[in-house]
């Protein structure tokens, strides 16, 4: 799509239902684990140890709305409940990589471009 189109922001655009939040910064790595298969609410807070509760529960929600995940409820007490990948979701997983790949490569450089902006435009 040309960037200079008017359409573009239009409501009706493709663009404006994507799912932006696989750029944030919880979703990619959820996405991430659970590429091996099913895991639990405890059991995705142990790699992603830096994420609270609610942001947790929240980043789920939203991805289980967008179809990237499932949430499977088991009828056990205490209940066990499980977060998966849908076949959707799978498809993320190379997008994630690309990402990956060009953070390896590139982040010396935009963190040496961010060190030089916050030094010269400090007061």
């Amino acid at each position: 799509m040309d960037p200079l189109d008017p359409d573009m922001f239009h409501p009706g655009c493709p663009s404006s239902v994507m799912p932006i939040r696989i750029g944030d910064k919880w979703s990619a790595m959820i996405i991430a684990c659970l590429e091996q298969g099913p895991r639990r609410f405890s059991e995705l807070r142990v790699p992603i140890h830096r994420v609270t509760p609610k942001v947790l529960t929240q980043t789920l929600r939203a991805l289980e709305r967008d179809g990237m995940i499932t949430r499977t409820v088991h009828a056990e007490v205490p209940p066990r409940v499980e977060y998966e990948l849908t076949p959707l979701g799978r498809t993320l997983l190379d997008l994630i990589e690309a990402c990956r790949h060009w953070s390896r490569k590139h982040m010396p450089t935009l963190l040496a471009a961010r060190d030089v902006y916050d030094h010269t435009t400090q007061p």
